[in-house]
């Protein structure tokens, strides 16, 4: 009896035991995919731009996650790129206390949604692609970079001798005069390009120095940008030497883009820091998706409805411009309706320009009336030329406790006729003591 007692226990023992191994080996293998999930271009050979597109097919469709380091296996602290990281559908890049900047070898954007591109004539939806820093983060243009600027500004290695001659649609570039190389900028000058992308995240970097604008949003639906710092005037230094970089503006929502929330934004932009514009400046010029003679990777056009841009919030600006702190420009049928800004600080470097353009002539065709129609606005400090100008007939726009710093401005500039405007409020909104 006492044997098949103890044999009875020296089973359940080597069960128990078996149990125990089979759920530690388990744990183990658990621990093992934890630790290979974390996919990092430092696991993989090649120049940065090659080992962080390695580290994105490896997550392709398993962790769907890529963490950049601050430390580069090379022994350096910087993750220099000759060429733009594409990013696919279901994508997270998270930015670890590190530095990105564009080589002196690139002429590319530094992030693009993958499917665009020069020659991508049919582009399909993206979705759900995020950028995620966390820590002290920074994305950074070239030091000498090889173009700057919009598609129609010539590339000249000395901008201010251009200036001083009259040629003020210029701007820098190590590729002007050299044989074979494209002598206007154009998109890639744009750091972060996304279009055709549904469910899009950017949050907690720093930019600096872009080569035109900064964020460029086209055809983009649900978008969440937030805590966001840029430090990009139009004077940049290469070689002790002070050169033109045009165009730098910060955020550029262009044709088709709907339900944007942009909320914590800070910085010193040398063009507009945040602009709405759907614009065919050139309505006659046939457009197409791929086009490296543009400022826009996607066709730079207004389609229909669908190309309207619309429910956009922006709130919690802090900002200086030589421009203005929230532009909003529309030519010929192009909507733009439904934007909300809200909580605005507006510092106007050389107060040449307002907080908030409504409108803008000069860019083709004059907006259609009502076309640009319910925009509200509402706690604005400025010290610029005035709280708002309005340039095309819009509709339905109502503003409220708008306060401008310097009494020598307006609250409200109206360079169209009153006229052609319809139902635009403007409650609590002047300069301070007069209003």
């Amino acid at each position: 009896m006492k044997r098949h007692i103890l044999k009875i226990i020296l089973g359940l023992a080597v069960v128990i035991s078996l149990f125990v191994w089979a759920g530690c080996s388990e744990t183990s293998k658990n621990r093992g995919n934890l630790f290979t999930e974390e996919v990092t271009p430092n696991i993989f050979k090649g120049t940065d731009t090659e080992r962080i597109h390695q580290a994105i097919e490896a997550a392709r469709g398993k962790s769907n996650l890529v963490r950049i380091p601050r430390q580069n296996a090379n022994g350096t602290s910087i993750w220099l790129l000759d060429s733009a990281i594409l990013l696919p559908s279901n994508m997270t890049i998270l930015l670890d206390n590190c530095t990105l900047q564009l080589s002196d070898k690139c002429r590319d954007n530094m992030f693009r949604s993958d499917n665009v591109g020069e020659g991508i004539s049919d582009p399909v939806w993206n979705h759900n692609i995020s950028i995620i820093g966390t820590g002290e983060v920074t994305l950074k243009g070239a030091s000498n970079p090889r173009a700057t600027g919009d598609y129609r500004r010539l590339l000249t290695l000395d901008t201010q001798k251009e200036l001083e001659k009259g040629n003020w649609r210029v701007s820098y570039g190590t590729d002007a005069g050299k044989e074979g190389m494209k002598q206007k900028g154009d998109w890639r000058n744009n750091m972060i390009v996304m279009a055709y992308v549904k469910n899009f995240k950017l949050k907690n970097v720093n930019i600096l120095n872009s080569h035109a604008w900064a964020l460029a949003f086209e055809r983009t639906w649900y978008a969440d940008l937030s805590d966001i710092h840029f430090y990009n005037p139009e004077m940049i230094d290469v070689n002790g030497k002070k050169m033109l970089s045009a165009n730098k503006d910060g955020i550029d929502i262009l044709f088709g883009c709907k339900y944007f929330r942009i909320n914590n934004i800070t910085g010193m932009t040398g063009d507009d820091f945040i602009a709405l514009s759907s614009l065919d400046v050139f309505p006659d010029v046939p457009k197409t998706n791929g086009d490296i003679n543009s400022s826009t990777v996607t066709a730079g056009c207004w389609s229909g409805e669908v190309d309207d841009t619309e429910d956009i919030v922006i709130k919690n600006i802090d900002c200086e411009s030589v421009y203005r702190g929230v532009a909003i420009r529309g030519s010929d049928s192009a909507g733009i309706h439904n934007v909300y800004i809200q909580d605005l600080i507006f510092k106007g470097l050389g107060q040449k320009h307002e907080a908030i353009l409504l409108g803008g002539q000069g860019y083709g065709k004059k907006s259609v009336a009502g076309k640009i129609r319910n925009v509200y606005g509402m706690n604005v400090i400025a010290n610029g030329k005035s709280l708002l100008a309005v340039e095309s007939p819009v509709h339905d726009c109502h503003f409220s406790n708008g306060i401008l710093a310097n009494s020598k401005g307006e609250g409200v500039v109206y360079n169209i006729e009153k006229e052609e405007v319809r139902n635009v409020t403007a409650d609590n909104w002047g300069a301070a003591g007069s209003r």
